[in-house]
């Protein structure tokens, strides 16, 4: 589950974006908007979330990078509301480390 955050943690995006996918999490409901991103059928579970949106988002960042005209900054953000919300998820069910 690590690794996952870690390819997480290492994204690297335009501030824009960050905000608006931010303020797009406090509306945030998993089951329709997963279903929305990633089509009908049960949203995956813990780990397998953020691992299917990772390469979406990647796919829909080099559309961005390259002005391709078939880039929807609008799905780009929905994307990275979904990722965003996932990883905190993941976050909030890993165990506390101990403070030194």
């Amino acid at each position: 589950m690590s690794d996952i955050l870690n390819a997480f943690d290492r994204l690297s995006r335009p501030q824009l974006l960050i905000q608006a996918a931010r303020a797009g999490m406090a509306d945030y409901c998993r089951e329709p908007h997963l279903r929305r991103l990633m089509g009908p059928g049960n949203p995956p579970c813990g780990p397998n979330a953020v691992a299917r949106l990772l390469p979406i988002e990647a796919q829909l960042n080099q559309q961005r990078v390259a002005n391709d005209a078939g880039y929807s900054i609008i799905r780009h953000v929905d994307v990275l509301i979904a990722l965003m919300a996932e990883a905190q998820r993941l976050r909030s069910a890993l165990p506390l480390e101990p403070a030194e």
